[in-house]
């Protein structure tokens, strides 16, 4: 399955569907319920309910190919409320590959403020001096 990058067209089918289906299933769903024409060599990704496995099929000129792949841990997609039927480049499905959701933006950490900075008042030393404590008590502990 390689595809040039930024030519290739892929829909997300956007709620849960039976991995039992195959080719004709996923051509049904791909015809009624997404609207477009599965002949025209654009990827068409499903997902299961507990969004572990992901089915995408596609047209290659001689006949209907379905790759598939189940995670052994994780998921594709977090909550399925927030998942709609869309379309996405190439780069976004090797994102829903790898476990990142496309338009979903979290941050990675959060920057914790002094709460001196915040309120205006000096309490650093107060807290230094209650580290030191804590420390001369287990080092007298340990001994």
């Amino acid at each position: 399955m390689f595809f040039p990058e930024g030519q290739i067209r892929v829909h997300l089918y956007g709620q849960p569907c039976s991995m039992k289906n195959s080719y004709d299933g996923l051509y049904a769903l791909t015809r009624h319920r997404l609207g477009q024409d599965p002949l025209s060599g654009e990827l068409f990704v499903f997902i299961n309910r507990r969004a572990t496995q992901m089915k995408v099929l596609y047209f290659d000129r001689s006949g209907f190919c379905v790759w598939s792949k189940r995670l052994e841990a994780g998921r594709f997609i977090s909550d399925w409320r927030e998942v709609r039927n869309r379309q996405m480049d190439w780069t976004g499905l090797k994102m829903l590959l790898e476990g990142i959701e496309p338009g979903r933006r979290k941050r990675r950490y959060r920057h914790v403020q002094n709460s001196a900075e915040n309120t205006g008042l000096n309490e650093a030393p107060a807290v230094k001096s209650q580290h030191a404590k804590r420390g001369s008590d287990m080092s007298a502990e340990y001994r």
